[in-house]
């Protein structure tokens, strides 16, 4: 019986798979860090590549309501139309849709709990998290974006 049991455990341990195991993901857009830092400003560095977060309140985009796209500052990939951005009030821009397909999702438990974090498709750029507390009327999904990971271009 402990020979069983020592034979199941050695089985599970071998067949686990931690996050270090997993295959790197490969992005259309792929630079050296050295090639993104010469690129991007210390801000926009340390939310994009090193999925930091901006202080609430401090883009110019969150209160952006002018008619245009919202395309990742990295890569120029359009990521969000202003028809889909409302004002949370929690001092990020936020949408309640993405364009579909530009945007890649994966797990954050960085802070202790489950969220989902929101990247740019092409380049990997961090962009935000998205939540389940938005406009039921719409999706019900608040896109909250860091406005630093964003280039606004106006329609025209």
């Amino acid at each position: 019986m402990k020979n069983i049991f020592l034979l199941f455990l050695t089985l599970l341990f071998l067949n686990c798979k931690g996050n270090a195991q997993k295959e790197p993901v490969t992005y259309k857009v792929t630079k050296t860090d050295t090639e993104w830092k010469s690129e991007l400003s210390s801000l926009e560095y340390y939310v994009l590549r090193k999925a930091g977060t901006e202080r609430p309140f401090t883009s110019p985009l969150n209160k952006n309501y002018k008619d245009g796209v919202y395309v990742c500052k990295a890569c120029n990939t359009p990521l969000f139309k202003s028809e889909n951005k409302f004002d949370s009030g929690t001092g990020w821009p936020s949408f309640d849709q993405e364009i579909k397909g530009h945007v890649a999702y994966s797990t954050d438990r960085n802070l202790g709990y489950t969220r989902t974090e929101e990247h740019c498709a092409t380049c990997g750029g961090h962009l935000g998290h998205v939540f389940n507390d938005g406009p039921r009327e719409t999706t019900g999904k608040r896109h909250c974006i860091n406005g630093v990971s964003l280039k606004f271009i106006p329609k025209e």
